[in-house]
């Protein structure tokens, strides 16, 4: 595949055999984006685990003190009172019934984050084949499916900068921690948080070293390969 001059030029800034430490990586990524928008930066962790197993499994929650840099869209399948309660907490969406036949008879999914308390269940279960492939089905291992008294807080976690994370089937955990536009200090605090979020969803039975690769990268750049190490090495100095 043939890049353009730009990219070419981006490529030539990274050693592709070297492994930086977490300030260098961020600031060679900040000085590699040169798209004229504002490039999401990913981090793409690849961990010691076999997917294929259940007990292997990784899956978590990662709130981000900075955010993401853009708006989040959060819906919210609940009723009655805590139906009010959603929307005073800044959701944009909330219902019941009359959203689960919207996503199923026009396909609609113009939200980024879908929560539901225990009881609505009965209502979200038959949108598992539509939202599950996307990541938005609500699910209580992260933390989507949430209790009436903890709605109004989940919201506002979910409006703010909360990642949800799951090990693909080669082992990957790929997540946005931010925008370029944000300073070199906001991108390794959102990374440490990310990073200290996967070490604590490592399943019991994984021996040896857990995360074997980092790679940082932004939307139109290219990958750089970050030093491994315990996660208090990624926190930002001070």
């Amino acid at each position: 595949m043939k890049h353009g001059r730009r990219y070419e030029g981006a490529v030539a800034l990274v050693d592709r055999e070297e492994h930086y430490a977490p300030p260098e990586g961020v600031a060679l990524a900040k000085k590699a984006a040169t798209a004229k928008f504002d490039e999401t930066v990913e981090m793409h962790v690849r961990l010691n685990v076999d997917t294929r197993q259940g007990e292997q499994q990784v899956r978590g929650v990662a709130l981000l003190p900075h955010g993401l840099g853009k708006r989040v869209r959060v819906l919210v399948f609940a009723q009655g009172e805590v139906e009010r309660q959603a929307q005073e907490a800044g959701a944009d969406f909330v219902g019941g019934e009359e959203l689960a036949r919207r996503i199923q008879q026009e396909n609609w999914l113009e939200f980024d984050v879908a929560l539901a308390t225990p009881d609505m269940m009965r209502v979200v279960t038959p949108l598992g084949r539509i939202l599950g492939p996307r990541g938005l089905m609500p699910n209580p291992r992260t933390g989507t499916v949430v209790q009436p008294v903890d709605i109004p807080r989940v919201v506002e976690e979910a409006r703010k900068g909360r990642v949800e994370f799951r090990a693909d089937k080669t082992g990957i955990v790929h997540a946005p921690i931010g925008k370029i536009s944000f300073s070199e200090q906001q991108i390794l605090e959102n990374m440490a948080q990310f990073m200290d979020a996967v070490v604590r969803a490592r399943p019991s039975g994984v021996k040896g070293q857990f995360v074997r690769s980092i790679t940082l990268t932004t939307s139109m750049g290219p990958g750089i390969k970050l030093d491994v190490g315990p996660t208090s090495a990624l926190k930002p100095s001070e």
